[in-house]
């Protein structure tokens, strides 16, 4: 049998096993431990070995000083239009003071979001509905500003507030697809409209140049036709005065005479040769025009080659004179 004073000794061992156990803590890292003596806050132990009174000193909370993700249960919010949109988001938290984390509210976690959603509805609940889809970091800052305050007080540092969804209801869901269809459908008839606007003036723009462009062209042919004309008309003027000067001047009426003798045999020439000739008709003075163009030749000082010529050409004209008439 175990004797009594080794069952002593046994106890007394457990108890001080016990009691070193009691008295020693080893807190991980990233965690902060409340300790209360006799049920009252005696302190808060950090990371690593710790030794706490035995018996009198208890770890009452293990609370996390790394930063913390608590989500915000979705809600139905109605905004300032009474429009309905359901809202969720997630808070970014970390403990700055442990003691006023474990006294100062019930449950850190479980408050932090109920102001979360409080704010929600009251930050919401003051913009229309497109401005609460379209103003999220006019919601996060405000957000930030109004809960910052309070969860002070609890001993949290509020790093950050996401708005995750706002998403409306089915039916305003509905409603919006029609409106955004009939502004997309009003986009595009302006636009079509505004194109068919700067067609009409650029082809006006189009049709004024070319107006434009055809009264000066216009103009310009009919200044050339004016000075052509009057070119013309101090070319015959001048023709003619030197013609007159001419005739006035010594033998100019018999070197006129034979100018005229002249084109009269090389017209009809022209015109005993032409291919739709049947009839040519010969003046009773064309022998004259022949006798006019000899004397105006000699009076002129021509060699006898110009009478042989012109005698050449009477006879070509008499030949194809007296072959018009064999044929017709």
């Amino acid at each position: 049998m175990i004797s009594t004073g080794l069952v002593t000794i046994i106890i007394i061992l457990f108890a001080v096993v016990m009691t070193l156990f009691k008295g020693v803590r080893i807190v991980p890292q990233g965690q902060q431990w409340i300790v209360e003596r006799l049920g009252k806050y005696k302190e808060t132990l950090g990371a690593g070995l710790n030794i706490v009174v035995p018996y009198m000193d208890r770890v009452a909370y293990r609370l996390s000083n790394k930063d913390q993700i608590l989500e915000v249960p979705s809600q139905d919010v109605i905004t300032k239009d009474n429009a309905v949109v359901t809202v969720n988001a997630i808070c970014f938290v970390k403990i700055s003071d442990p003691q006023k984390a474990a006294y100062g509210v019930e449950d850190y976690e479980q408050a932090t979001a109920s102001l979360a959603m409080t704010s929600l509805r009251a930050t919401i609940g003051k913009m229309d509905l497109d401005e609460s889809l379209s103003s999220r970091d006019v919601i996060k800052a405000e957000l930030l500003g109004v809960m910052s305050d309070q969860m002070t007080d609890w001993g949290l540092i509020l790093r950050s507030i996401e708005i995750q969804d706002i998403a409306p209801s089915s039916s305003m869901q509905g409603a919006m697809e029609q409106q955004a269809a009939a502004e997309r459908q009003r986009k595009a008839t302006e636009t079509r409209a505004a194109g068919n606007k700067q067609a009409a003036i650029l082809e006006a723009e189009g049709i004024k140049q070319s107006t434009i462009l055809r009264a000066e062209a216009e103009q310009e042919s009919a200044t050339r036709q004016a000075a052509a004309a009057i070119s013309l008309a101090e070319g015959t003027k001048r023709a003619s005065q030197l013609l007159a000067e001419s005739i006035n001047g010594e033998g100019g009426q018999a070197a006129l005479n034979f100018q005229l003798a002249t084109r009269y045999v090389d017209a009809l020439s022209a015109l005993s040769q032409s291919n739709n000739t049947k009839v040519v008709a010969m003046p009773s003075e064309l022998s004259q025009s022949i006798g006019s163009l000899i004397n105006a030749g000699v009076v002129l000082g021509t060699t006898a080659e110009v009478v042989s010529d012109n005698k050449k050409k009477k006879s070509q004209t008499n030949t194809n004179f007296s072959w018009n008439t064999e044929n017709s």
